[in-house]
């Protein structure tokens, strides 16, 4: 049945010649972003994978079209006042789309990074298991019943006093705080206060307050010694400070606190993730003292099921919640059946090893993935279209496996699934590819192909065709001796216990294991400080800038040189026109109007908000005195509009920019545009933008650079183009480290560091290390046979 809500915008009634259940999902004309005007049929029922290049258009097509039609018929059949609550999005740029039933899409998004979020939240465990001891827990005698809000550590009603519901506190020790008695505290004895001007004030505090600041701290009575680190009073002292004889000296009313409250409200409040890190060097956390680590009030924690607490259960491994799990009354039994059948799907996607009070920032980009898409699989949706984003992002080839059954069942189910991917096994398993390009930006945008995935090898000009049907080996390349090592550790943290690592210098090392094995942590761990080391750059894929005023050429510096030419020009030089006039951050050259924006908001109440041309810029960014200026017949604006291809061809005579643009084209972002948002970029875009202007800067010594899945969101043609530059960066004498999941990568390094044999508990230790052939032989190691299989030409 189609619902009638969702009929297409454009027409009352299905396409002409579509029968009344169509089978298909009918694309007519979409024109979102660079996608060309393209009608496609995608039979519904199916597993189907959009696929091409990093910036063909295929996100477009399947999230900027297709989900987005089915998002906003669902809003309007919402009651017009509600609407106004939810936030929605535009219409997309599309002639018409039939046959396309409600969609729920999936796409990758990290958690906010807050100990309070966990596995139970996430998956949504933890409602379930409290309402369970709510409902059916054994109470001592006389005890009055809990509402389930007293189970959660999250809430005023059930969180523990002492340690607001976070289970541990964060304690510190004078041996932590003056790790050198010797010094006094005017040389700096007590190491974890500030340093510069704040710290001197701290200091000249003390002294006002009659403490001997010169005197060797071990020298310094208990009582005062005490008293100077923990004490909670805040006592305030005119202070006359002793600075430079040419200086003017002022006295001011100083407000003193101890290095203990100081380096805890600095952990607690400080949005400086560096400040943060500083003053984690002088805590050490332990359960709390009164609810044992539990987080919850003592009467939460008085209720038991199977003869356990509530934070007994959420601290087992699932696995192991699940055979704790049984039910005597009615009550009991219904809910325990519940939490069984909600926790089937999270072990069967291999997460059985996490437990339900896991913090969520401690889990790997894998682990949430596959969170999320168990809590889809139980949720018993029938006739949907499910749109997922690479979710295969972060998993080991065996965890891929366990993937694909998913993504079968949900269609089994008597669902759609489509879903943008550029892993090939997944790619392979799909019952219908769509495959977008040929290239990226302006030379995509087209659909090259859309069948049952076979037919795509006869498909020319398909990149995805020559990497998906080509079964030759891996290139054998000599792996390099590099000169000398880096070792690690021992480490224990998160799931690691004592690991040892050795990283050859000079070379590429990949590191690789199931998720959750512990591969971000030992990495996590290579720091400026170790031996040999020097300097550490860590490629991340975190955005570039939150805001659409962060782009491509701000972050790489890139727009500095080309706002310099415009300067110089003889019409900027004669209006008196500097740099900053062509910044659109800044007032004076920027259009007032819509600050810089280029667009302005426009309210419509019952509908979506929309964004417009700016009324007076017309999109320019800039105001029309800025505009007037020109360079080679083209002004500020229709610079930042170019690509970079086409920037690196309009600045090729000018070393400051093309250096820039040369290091974008080497890492395949030629399809972006100069003034592209921040906020329209992916993780693997940002990435290689961050590796990008790091490869621009100049060459200062030996740099080790660190990479977490690097490949993540990348098509195998833009892995080829990215593994160039890594290794280029190793020729050229520097040191390489990645966290990785495709094996053709791994086949290509120098060294391979495998992590596991599982995930959680059951991995956290070295299973093999050695050069790629010595590893795909590996007794035990769940990497060796998927790397051998590459190696031999079986991909």
């Amino acid at each position: 049945m189609r619902d009638p809500s969702l009929t297409p915008r454009h027409d009352p009634s299905p396409a002409a010649g579509a029968p009344p259940h169509d089978p298909c999902v009918r694309v007519r004309g979409a024109r979102e972003h660079n996608l060309r005007g393209v009608d496609v049929d995608v039979p519904r029922d199916v597993v189907a994978v959009f696929t091409g290049v990093s910036g063909s258009g295929k996100s477009s097509l399947a999230f900027g079209t297709i989900y987005a039609e089915a998002q906003r018929r669902y809003f309007e059949s919402v009651a017009p006042y509600a609407r106004r609550l939810i936030h929605q999005v535009g219409a997309p740029e599309v002639g018409e789309i039939t046959g396309l039933p409600p969609a729920v899409s999936l796409e990758q998004r990290r958690s906010a990074p807050t100990s309070r979020s966990s596995v139970g939240t996430v998956t949504q465990l933890s409602n379930s298991l409290r309402m369970l001891y709510s409902r059916a827990g054994d109470y001592p005698p006389g005890a009055a019943r809990l509402d389930s809000d007293a189970f959660s550590p999250n809430t005023a009603a059930g969180a523990c006093p002492h340690c607001h519901g976070l289970g541990r506190v964060h304690r510190t020790t004078e041996e932590l705080l003056v790790p050198d008695p010797a010094l006094s505290v005017r040389e700096g004895a007590i190491a974890a206060w500030p340093g510069a001007w704040q710290g001197k004030n701290l200091r000249d505090i003390l002294d006002a307050l009659g403490h001997d600041v010169d005197r060797p701290w071990r020298e310094l009575p208990a009582k005062e010694r005490e008293w100077i680190l923990f004490t909670d009073e805040q006592p305030v002292v005119t202070v006359h400070p002793v600075r430079d004889a040419d200086r003017i000296q002022r006295p001011y009313q100083g407000t003193y606190m101890s290095a203990r409250r100081y380096v805890l409200k600095t952990f607690a409040d400080s949005k400086s993730t560096t400040l943060r890190a500083k003053a984690e060097r002088f805590l050490t956390t332990s359960p709390c003292p009164v609810c044992g680590g539990g987080g919850l009030r003592p009467e939460a924690l008085a209720v038991t099921v199977a003869g356990r607490t509530i934070a007994e259960l959420a601290a087992l491994p699932l696995d192991g919640l699940a055979a704790a799990l049984h039910g005597t009354s009615p009550a009991a039994r219904v809910l325990t059946d519940d939490l069984k059948a909600r926790i089937g799907p999270v072990t069967e996607l291999g997460l059985g090893y996490l437990s339900l009070d896991r913090p969520t920032p401690t889990l790997s980009a894998g682990e949430l993935q596959r969170l999320r898409l168990a809590t889809q699989l139980r949720s018993g949706l029938f006739g949907v279209v499910y749109v997922l984003d690479e979710p295969s992002a972060g998993l080991h080839p065996a965890d891929t496996e366990a993937l694909r059954g998913v993504l079968a069942r949900l269609k089994a189910a008597g669902n759609s699934v489509f879903v943008v991917e550029h892993q090939l096994d997944v790619v392979r398993g799909a019952d219908w590819v769509v495959d977008v390009g040929p290239g990226a930006g302006e030379h995509g945008g087209r659909v090259l192909y859309s069948g049952p995935v076979p037919g795509l090898a006869a498909v020319p000009g398909s990149a995805t065709a020559r990497h998906l049907f080509d079964r030759s080996p891996a290139p054998v390349r000599p792996p390099r001796a590099g000169h000398g090592q880096v070792a690690v550790g021992p480490v224990t943290r998160h799931n690691l216990r004592g690991v040892t690592a050795r990283f050859p210098l000079g070379a590429l090392t990949a590191v690789t294991g199931v998720s959750g094995s512990g591969k971000s942590t030992l990495v996590g761990e290579i720091t400026g400080e170790l031996p040999g080391v020097g300097r550490v750059v860590a490629v991340d894929q975190r955005p570039i800038g939150r805001t659409p005023r962060s782009n491509l050429a701000t972050y790489t510096g890139l727009f500095d040189g080309v706002r310099k030419v415009f300067a110089a020009t003889g019409e900027a030089r004669s209006r008196g026109y500097g740099a900053g006039r062509f910044s659109f951050n800044v007032a004076g050259g920027r259009c007032e109007t819509c600050q810089g924006e280029g667009f302005v908001s426009v309210e419509l109440l019952f509908l979506p908000s929309t964004y417009a041309p700016c009324p007076d810029c017309g999109g320019a960014r800039y105001n029309p005195e800025t505009l007037d200026v020109t360079y080679r017949g083209r002004d500020i604006a229709q610079v930042l509009d170019l690509t970079v291809e086409a920037a690196a061809e309009f600045f090729a005579d000018l070393p400051a920019v093309a250096r820039s643009l040369g290091t974008l084209l080497d890492v395949g972002l030629g399809y972006l545009r100069l003034g592209q948002p921040a906020t329209e970029l992916s993780g693997g875009e940002a990435q290689r933008i961050k590796l990008a202007s790091e490869l621009q800067r100049g060459r200062r010594g030996h740099t080790l650079y660190l990479l977490d899945e690097p490949t993540t969101g990348l098509h195998p043609a833009d892995v080829e183009v990215l593994m160039r530059q890594l290794h280029g960066l190793v020729d050229a004498g520097h040191t390489v480290v990645v966290v990785e999941h495709d094996m053709t990568v791994v086949a290509g390094a120098d060294w391979v560091i495998d992590l596991g044999p599982g995930g959680g508990d059951a991995g956290g230790r070295i299973v093999a290390a050695g050069v790629p052939a010595e590893v795909a032989r590996a007794a035990g190691s769940r990497t060796a046979g998927y790397l051998a299989r590459v190696l031999r030409g079986g991909e």
